[in-house]
Parts: C-alpha cells; structure tokens; sequence
C-alpha cells in the first residue's frame, strides 16, 4: 500500500529516504512551488533513524535547538537533549505541516537504479519488479541506517533471543534475565542505564572504551518554553551561541588534534566521580587519543557500569554456545538475551541497491576503493545523481543538520539548472571529482581522526570516507551554488 498513484509518468525528482534529509529537501521543494516529486520509503512510517532507533533512553547528543530545521523551527523542546519520541514527532510535525504525505510512498523498498542516458531519466526498481522513472534520483538514505552485525563463531547455536539495538525487541521483557551486550557506542552508553535496573546480570563486551563526557542535560522550564514561543528571537539567538559554541571545537578536531589533549582532564575527571571501582575504572581508560572515535556524553553510563550485576568483559569472544558466550580466556559468560550495540555499516553508502550509471557503471564498482564524492554529493558517471549526507560530510563537533541544509541550496541550485537551461542532465568532470577528493582525504589526514585508531568513520583499508575535516561554514560557502563549469551540461 501507498500514498500515491501515479507510476507511468517520469517524475522530475524521486527522494529515496524519510529521515531529516529526505524530508528536508522536499520542504525546500514545496517551498520553491515544486510539486513533481515522490519520496520512496522502505518502511511503514517516515523518519528514518529517528524511526528505527527507539531503543530505552535513545536521544540524541546535539542540542534540541540546533538539531532543528533552521526553516523549521520548535519552540517548545521539553529537554536541552530532545528524546527519541520527540524529534520523531518533530518529524511527523513537519510531515503534516508541509503537506508531504501525499509526496510519500511507504513500504516502497528500492532494489537499484539505471540511468537511460538517451532520454535522460532515471529508472528506479523497487522490490517487487516495479519500475518509476525520475529526471533527478536523489539518496537520503544517510550513513546510519543498516545495522552493523558481528560476525561470531557458533552464533547459530544460540538459543536465547538476540536483536540490535536499532531493532529493539519491545516485546521483550529483560526482569530477571543474564543479558549479554556486544558493544559501547553511542547506543550502548545510552541503553545499558536504562536496562541495568531489571536485568538479573550484566555483560558488557568492550572491544575499545570510549571518552564520555558529561551531559549538560536537563528540562527546560515551563517559562522558559513560553518566552522561546512569544520572542522567536531568543531561540535563533540561542541555537546561533550553541552552534558557535560547537564550531569552536573544530579547531581541535580538524587543525590542532594536539589540543584534544588539554580536554582529557574533562573525561579523566567525569569518570573518577563517577566510577568508584578502581579495576573498572581501569577497564573504561581509552587507548587511543581523544576525538580519534566519536565522543559521547552521558551521566548515567558509568553509574550503571558501577552497579554489582554489571561486569566489564574486554577479552574477545571466541565462541557462543547455546547458552552462553566464550571468551579468549577461556571464561563462559552465561547468557539468556544478546543484544548488539555495534553501530551501522556507515562506509556503505547506497548499499545494498544496485545503482548503474553511464555505459552500465555500477557504483559499487566505481567506489571500489572507497566511496566519494564532490562536495559529497555529485559523483562523476551518475549524472542527475544527488547525495545528501554522501560521503565525508558527517561531522564530529556539531549538527549535521547544518550540513544538510547546505546540501539542499547545491541540489535546488543543479535541479533548477536542468529545468532552466533545458538539459538532460548534468555529469561532475571526473577530473574534479580526483582532485577535489584528493584534497580532501590529504587535509584529512592532519585531523584527530587520522592519530591512530580504527572507527566507523574508515573502510577496512583505512580510507576516510565519512568525516568532513573543515569548519561547517566552509562547506556552506562551498555549496550556496553550483558551477556548471563543474558538469558535462548535455541538453
């Protein structure tokens, strides 16, 4: 089932995605009086990760005023840190207000995409064998949207239940259980607090501790929501003072990593407070220079990790019997429920669809060595291609909303040069797509995240391929308009 009809004709831009990308770019397309597009989702229900990851006491670590729409803005957040139910209702705000539902089908899973060079037109196939067409394809599948599973010898002998945090098993009741967690990322720190009350024990398998920082969390007064609401001003001014403040670490992050030093004390101290077992704390010291893996914050992981029926289990698993996980120690860790806090598969961009370009190039092939793309959103040999949230635009110091918006301005930009100037479509020169990359991946190995440690944000051979190492307000300035110089201009 879903919202919208029409098949036959070629639409003049299909959206794959429902998370804040997709639906984002199809407000800023009802605003510029567009209304030829359809947005294709997998799922029952829009959102994107916001939709999926509803595990307990998911939230998210940007604040609530910043991780907005800047066009769209919320007035009444009820907490510094919005919880998952809120920005998904959020979500579901803008859905209505902007009259998207009938720009959107659901349940509509995309298999690939061919581009018919002659006419111009993408050819998207969905699950099930149909087939819509589109002048402009456009991806806002984002980087965290498959889960990433390990691989673990004798998993299939396990006989208790086992899900990943972004499929979480609400129906599950955990009181009394030996619960087993694979993982401490960023979904992890926030889980494990909520379930180490019921659960009879705690197995927590740290391949790497993280740097947690404390929260600067709390509710937001009921005055403090109204005058927000009745003086507009005060918020942008306050989401204006959040954004700087954040910007400002940049300059630790992508030109000075030795700085990322000077604010270890922060975490050192966060965790002496917080963990009073010295093994434990011990076992939460990082190996690896701060910044170089995502930073999280939380006030209430490390309590969690100091309770009695919590263990810190960093020896690798060898095996997982029917009841139970082995250790390279030798230890068994019984087990009744596994769950999985390993993150996303990030460096597989557009996987697992087929996407074939001019002359039948599939783009697997073509980022063989690792994806790429101009500006992360153009890639040479799939034109009237668009990436939202492409490869090495994700930021570690503030909201990837910024980028998305300057992402919006390139794409109306390129979508308004095919329909004013008459073309079929437009292809990025690849010697730009080389060297601009080559730029990119040189000032990327001056970053923190290049200082000796592996993490989601590189392939398996090393490759950044997710990171973007400048300030935010470079890239905007990058992307407030394209250069068809840039493009093959076929009409």
């Amino acid at each position: 089932m879903h919202n919208n009809p029409r098949t036959k004709a070629p639409w003049r831009v299909v959206i794959i995605g429902s998370g804040f990308a997709g639906l984002g770019l199809a407000m800023q397309l009802r605003k510029a009086g567009e209304d030829d597009f359809l947005l294709l989702e997998k799922a029952g229900e829009v959102g994107g990760t916001w939709r999926d990851n509803s595990y307990p006491g998911a939230a998210c670590d940007v604040p609530s005023h910043l991780y907005s729409f800047s066009f769209e803005p919320k007035h009444d957040w009820s907490r510094k840190f919005a919880p998952q139910a809120e920005i998904h209702a959020y979500i579901l705000q803008c859905v209505e207000k902007h009259r998207l539902r009938p720009h959107i089908r659901l349940n509509s899973e995309v298999q690939g995409a061919e581009f018919d060079a002659v006419r111009g037109i993408w050819r998207v196939e969905l699950a099930g064998g149909e087939v819509i067409e589109a002048q402009a394809l456009v991806s806002a599948c984002g980087q965290l949207n498959r889960p990433a599973y390990p691989k673990l010898p004798g998993l299939e002998n396990f006989r208790g239940e086992a899900f990943h945090s972004a499929r979480w098993r609400h129906d599950l009741d955990l009181s009394g259980k030996r619960v087993a967690v694979i993982g401490t990322g960023a979904s992890a720190i926030q889980f494990v607090p909520q379930i180490q009350p019921k659960v009879a024990s705690l197995s927590l398998f740290q391949r790497s501790a993280a740097y947690v920082l404390a929260k600067p969390d709390r509710r937001y007064r009921p005055w403090e929501i109204v005058l927000k609401q009745r003086l507009p001003l005060l918020q942008r001014a306050d989401r204006l003072l959040q954004y700087l403040h954040h910007e400002a670490r940049a300059v630790a992050f992508i030109r000075f990593p030795w700085l990322m030093r000077l604010f270890r004390h922060s975490f050192t101290r966060h965790l002496r407070r917080q963990m009073p077992d010295a093994g434990k704390r011990a076992q939460l010291q990082p190996d690896y220079p701060m910044g170089c893996k995502r930073i999280l914050i939380s006030n209430d992981y490390f309590p969690a990790l100091a309770k009695a029926n919590v263990e810190i289990v960093d020896a690798a698993i060898r095996e997982v019997r029917e009841h139970s996980l082995v250790t390279a120690d030798g230890r068994e860790h019984p087990c009744d429920v596994l769950i999985y806090g390993t993150g996303f598969t990030a460096t597989d961009f557009l996987a697992p669809m087929r996407i074939r370009g001019l002359d039948g190039v599939d783009l697997n092939q073509a980022w063989r060595d690792g994806a790429e793309a101009y500006k992360g959103i153009s890639v040479s040999g799939f034109p009237n291609l668009f990436l939202l949230y492409g490869p090495n635009t994700n930021l570690g110091h503030n909201s990837i909303l910024y980028m998305l918006e300057s992402q919006y301005a390139y794409v109306m930009g390129c979508l308004q040069a095919l329909r004013e100037q008459g073309l079929r479509y437009l292809d990025l020169r690849p010697t730009l797509q080389r060297s601009y990359n080559a730029e990119l991946q040189q000032a990327t190995h001056r970053t923190i995240w290049e200082q000796g440690c592996d993490s989601w944000y590189k392939t398996a051979t090393g490759k950044n391929t997710n990171n973007w190492p400048g300030f935010t307000f470079t890239y905007r300035l990058m992307t407030r308009t394209p250069e068809l110089a840039d493009y093959d201009c076929v009409r």
